[in-house]
């Protein structure tokens, strides 16, 4: 079922199902809530969430700030105002957004797991944000759309995919792009102010999930994690690139339910 609430300065849109313990999705960048659906379809003892970030699929963008900061906070409002205390799962961008709401208050975020997240952005990584948000000046032209399917290829491995489709839905997740400016912003700006100082900051376990085939988050980014948090697991998607749960969507379900089993046993 889907949901609209004004939070803050945004009118958030989520997608709720299951029943149980609250347990939230995160998308990355250039996704939307609908990202998660197969792990919603098929965790149903719990209650899921999966909200669109600010300027995202149908969540306005508000006065987005273009930090990594804003986009923690509007998490902890969410989990205030809507879920209570729950589990945070959350891709890329949204593993950096989980684990700055981690780091800023635990108690709302007693449990994280983080796929395809780095805590660095080197400098590459901030200039290809910053050719994205150039093309995006003028809202999504083509050359903006042809660029996200250049993006997107590069983030799957599994040739099953249709990379035609999976485009399209991120066009679709872009909106006008707004939200997509605003958030490649605060990625870029990890480039500076990476989060290596917060990360001993998360006192509550992290499971960090990389991908075997991932070239934009590779494993050393997750090692970079590993050796910043506090308490910290490492698991792997096999056979899968950045865009894990479209490679390979029931090894993340399978995982995903795993790691609920262990840190609620």
């Amino acid at each position: 079922m889907t949901h609209t609430q004004r939070i803050g300065d945004i009118d958030v849109a989520w997608n709720q199902d299951g029943s149980g313990a609250p347990l939230v999705f995160i998308h990355g960048l250039a996704e939307d809530r609908h990202t998660w659906a197969a792990q919603q379809a098929a965790i149903r003892d719990h209650t899921t969430y999966a909200y669109d970030l600010r300027g995202h699929g149908d969540s306005s963008v508000g006065e987005g700030d273009g930090t990594a900061e804003q986009l923690a906070s509007d998490l902890l409002r969410f989990l205030e105002e809507v879920t209570g205390p729950a589990t945070c799962v959350g891709f890329s961008l949204g593993g950096t957004v989980v684990l700055g709401a981690a780091a800023s208050n635990p108690a709302l975020v007693p449990h994280a797991i983080v796929l395809g997240t780095s805590s660095v952005v080197g400098r590459s990584a901030a200039e290809f944000f910053a050719s994205r948000i150039a093309m995006l000046e003028h809202g999504v032209t083509d050359e903006f759309r042809l660029a996200l399917r250049a993006d997107t290829a590069a983030a799957i491995s599994n040739t099953d995919v249709d990379v035609d489709a999976v485009t399209a839905r991120r066009v679709t997740a872009v909106a006008d792009g707004r939200g997509y400016i605003n958030a490649a912003r605060a990625m870029a700006r990890v480039n500076t102010v990476p989060l290596t100082d917060v990360l001993p900051n998360v006192r509550v376990h992290v499971d960090v999930v990389g991908a075997d085939n991932d070239t934009f988050c590779p494993r050393k980014a997750a090692d970079l994690l590993m050796a910043g948090l506090p308490d910290a697991t490492y698991w792997e998607i096999p056979a899968a690139g950045h865009l894990m749960n479209v490679d390979n969507p029931c090894e993340v379900t399978r995982l995903i339910t795993e790691l609920l089993k262990e840190h609620e046993a």
